[in-house]
């Protein structure tokens, strides 16, 4: 597992001097390490993982949402694959959030994402969130007139009064027992153009391209402002946000597994314990199977 001084290198628990041109979409930290040690250090982090969610699973008490935002092509769903790899299904799900449909669309724009938070004892998986709504929303404003909001609520002031929603939503949340974990993963446009050409040319890749990935592509300079504004407002020490260098997807996969574990420890979920009346019960039980069990060998053995 990383140690936590990296992890801490991109979590941001207060945004008010957050620059997005202070994070370098390249950096590895200084970590020089081949492939097979990547791999390693992962399998570290995901073993840790499953531990931590049976305990978190078994506790029941908290849950964890774990959201992911970035530019197509940064590898949010790889990202997802590889970290989540070792965890018991039943204590995980994953939602992806597309273009709201017409039912989304008559709801406040919390409402989706609010009806796929995770239970107690379970890790839910945004890749994408409400954040669009600051987001793709900001960049593309003419989408606010399919929302059918009262056109005095669609002001200038509409983003900070939706950065204000979300900030108390993510409040609300930890409150209420949902712990809450952002990554942005931040990749570089020249990266983001190579992975574009590398799904065009490899013919198992051809199915992720999409021409309005390279169109949104265009609107580069609208989103990183749209996404510096919001990590600025939002980033709290509730609800951090890491901004993770994804120019590296090895990299990429080491700081969210390493972020995840790290807040999963501090909370240290802990298995039930059981009455006292309930474990002399059980043990009973047991002293009762295992006579059973010996009695069965010793029949075995006479016949």
């Amino acid at each position: 597992m990383l140690p936590d001084e990296i992890v801490k290198r991109y979590r941001i628990k207060d945004g008010s001097k957050f620059r997005l041109a202070d994070f370098d979409p390249a950096d590895t930290a200084g970590l020089d390490i081949d492939k097979t040690e990547a791999k390693e250090f992962l399998a570290a982090g995901v073993k840790r993982l499953r531990q931590l969610q049976e305990r978190l699973y078994a506790e029941a008490r908290w849950s964890l949402l774990v959201i992911f935002q970035a530019m197509d092509a940064a590898g949010k769903d790889s990202a997802i694959e590889h970290v989540m790899s070792g965890v018991n299904p039943q204590g995980c799900q994953v939602t992806s959030f597309k273009v709201p449909g017409p039912t989304e669309l008559r709801h406040d724009f919390l409402w989706r994402t609010a009806c796929a938070l995770p239970e107690r004892g379970r890790i839910g998986i945004f890749n994408r969130s409400y954040y669009e709504e600051v987001l793709v929303v900001r960049v593309h404003p003419e989408l606010l007139d399919k929302q059918g909001l009262p056109p005095a609520l669609a002001g200038k002031e509409i983003w900070k009064e939706r950065l204000e929603s979300i900030r108390d939503h993510e409040r609300h949340l930890v409150r209420n027992g949902t712990l809450v974990l952002k990554f942005f993963l931040n990749v570089s446009r020249d990266e983001q153009r190579r992975r574009f050409i590398e799904r065009i040319d490899a013919p198992e890749k051809r199915w992720k391209f999409s021409l309005g990935d390279v169109a949104e592509a265009a609107h580069w300079d609208g989103y990183m402002a749209a996404y510096e504004d919001a990590i600025r407002h939002t980033a709290t020490k509730e609800a951090p946000w890491y901004v993770v260098p994804a120019d590296n997807k090895w990299f990429t996969r080491l700081v969210v597994a390493a972020a995840i574990d790290d807040r999963l420890e501090k909370l240290d979920p802990t298995f039930p314990a059981v009455a006292p009346a309930m474990l002399e019960q059980m043990e009973q039980v047991r002293a009762r199977l295992a006579g059973d069990s010996k009695g069965g060998k010793a029949s075995a053995k006479a016949g």
